[in-house]
């Protein structure tokens, strides 16, 4: 990878194909290209009016200023250009498709960001008296209570602020467990080897070792594997159903009962309960604790590094163990924090306040529009669409697997053998279809994976377009035709980067032609 005259990044393959057209200011029609803010500064330039700052003392003792201090200089409509069209380079959920397994990138209905932004919820504060954000309250507590409904779990807590954070409040009630039965000797937790990879991390975090469990053939979890390693020293099992494979752990009722037996407990990321919400209670199937990605189950915005939420279910096993904060309603009606945890076993806090309120109003909102029939069709029509894209791409594709899935449907690059062709140019070659690419290389345990999660958002209009890509392109693959492959992505903004030595040799920093006077100095 190198700089341009503007400093900004090229690619190795950047205007080395001459069937795309290079313009005098390299925008490609409606297309822009935008410098970085740094290069439309322009000195005294802003796009607002201050009144003048009056002469104050320093404070700064014998620290002097010298000179600028490198913030750009632009006014109004040269910073609303500026992240308009930078916005208009990012590919989202609005935008189309999003197949990105294991991600569950699904629409957002407008009516839960409707609901979160009424003045009530919007603009509550963590500090108000409880008697001022009796609605809020309300409604936690009705979000709770549908969570519980859903698992038929016996207790929840909505603060964690994410799935992995969800997953270290599981395992850490599942150690105050162990502690409050002065059960020292556990020491290890089990994990499938297509877990996701913040199971193994979560474990280790709270202090566990962690013991992988390999897959059998058909990718679920080796149940004789896993009762070997079963034994005294065995905290707890860390599984997803349905699997990162896309499929349903078919012993998991057995799994459930060896984990029991040796006295250790069983926790479910529950990632992926999107793929059998309505159909089937975790409770049910003798899981004690499982994270719920509201992002992923329930309509609420996923990723950008805003607000998550990872509420997590107990079921009586682990319920005295729920940390606090948690809402309760007492008997006048009225709705109350328990801010402390008492004299029982309950290890305290995961976090400052009560969670993330907007998240709470769109899961809500999400479930009370569907209602229980609704929920339990969110879940049939994730798997439908799965199931169709395994049945429509099988014959150009490899499946990994025999037999039905659940929400995703896996594939290896088998069918590239021979080709020339990588995972890897297939999802640079449909970014120039328009379609993001679906998850590669993970789960670990297929060689070259093509993970694939339509959501039941998706119409089946939106999902032969997306087949009638990826089949174009299989079939391209086996003609031979790689140069084509290794070319791609042609039509985006940047062409491919060099992504060894961009690993190796990162640019982290804008570094200006001219570097700026030191700012202050003693």
């Amino acid at each position: 990878m190198s700089m341009n005259n503007q400093g900004r990044p090229t690619s190795i393959a950047e205007g080395a194909d001459s069937a795309v057209p290079q313009t005098v200011t390299g925008n490609r029609g409606l297309q822009i290209e935008e410098p970085l803010i740094f290069e439309q500064d322009s000195a005294g330039r802003c796009g607002v009016d201050l009144p003048e700052v009056p002469a104050v003392g320093s404070r700064l003792g014998a620290v002097k200023p010298r000179g600028r201090i490198g913030l750009p200089g632009l006014a109004e409509p040269q910073v609303v250009r500026h992240y308009t069209r930078l916005s208009q380079k990012n590919y989202a959920i609005d935008s189309g498709l999003y197949p990105l397994g294991s991600c569950t990138m699904k629409h957002n209905p407008r009516l839960n960001e409707k609901m979160a932004r009424l003045p009530g919820f919007a603009d509550v504060h963590p500090l108000q008296p409880e008697s001022t954000v009796q609605g809020a309250l309300e409604l936690m507590a009705e979000l709770g209570r549908w969570l519980a409904t859903l698992t038929g779990m016996a207790a929840v807590t909505l603060a964690p602020a994410a799935g992995a954070h969800g997953e270290m409040c599981g395992i850490m009630a599942i150690r105050s467990a162990h502690d409050a039965k002065g059960d020292k000797g556990r020491t290890k937790i089990l994990v499938p080897e297509s877990a996701h990879g913040t199971n193994p991390a979560t474990a280790a975090a709270c202090g566990y070792a962690v013991e992988a469990i390999p897959a059998t053939e058909d990718g679920r979890v080796d149940l004789e594997a896993l009762k070997a390693k079963l034994g005294p020293d065995v905290a707890g099992l860390m599984l997803t159903n349905p699997n990162t494979c896309g499929l349903f752990e078919r012993d998991i009722i057995t799994i459930a009962e060896a984990v029991h037996a040796a006295g250790a407990y069983f926790y479910c990321d529950g990632a992926n309960f999107n793929a059998i919400v309505g159909r089937v209670r975790p409770a049910d199937l003798g899981i004690d604790v499982m994270h719920i990605n509201l992002h992923k189950t329930f309509s609420t915005p996923h990723g950008g590094g805003g607000p998550g939420s990872g509420p997590v279910v107990f079921a009586e096993s682990l319920a005295p163990f729920v940390p606090v904060p948690y809402v309760v309603q007492d008997k006048d009606g009225a709705f109350r924090l328990v801010e402390q945890a008492g004299d029982g076993p309950a290890f305290g806090r995961m976090k400052a306040f009560h969670g993330q309120m907007g998240m709470f109003v769109r899961a809500l909102a999400y479930m009370m529009s569907h209602g229980a029939d609704g929920l339990r069709q969110v879940a049939n029509d994730a798997v439908l669409n799965a199931n169709y894209l395994l049945a429509r791409l099988q014959d150009v594709m490899t499946p990994s697997f025999e037999g039905p899935c659940m929400h995703e449907c896996l594939f290896d690059d088998r069918f590239l053998k021979g080709t020339g062709v990588t995972t890897l140019d297939i999802a640079k070659a449909l970014i120039d279809e328009g379609f993001h690419p679906m998850t590669m290389y993970f789960p670990l345990v297929v060689h070259g994976a093509l993970l694939i999660e339509p959501t039941e958002t998706e119409s089946k209009a939106s999902l032969d377009q997306f087949v009638t890509a990826l089949r174009a392109l299989a079939e391209r693959a086996k003609s031979g035709d790689v140069a084509y492959f290794q070319g791609a992505p042609r039509l985006t903004p940047r062409r491919r980067l060099d992504e060894t030595a961009a690993a190796r040799k990162p640019v982290l920093r804008w570094t200006p032609a001219v570097e700026p006077e030191t700012v202050a100095a003693e």
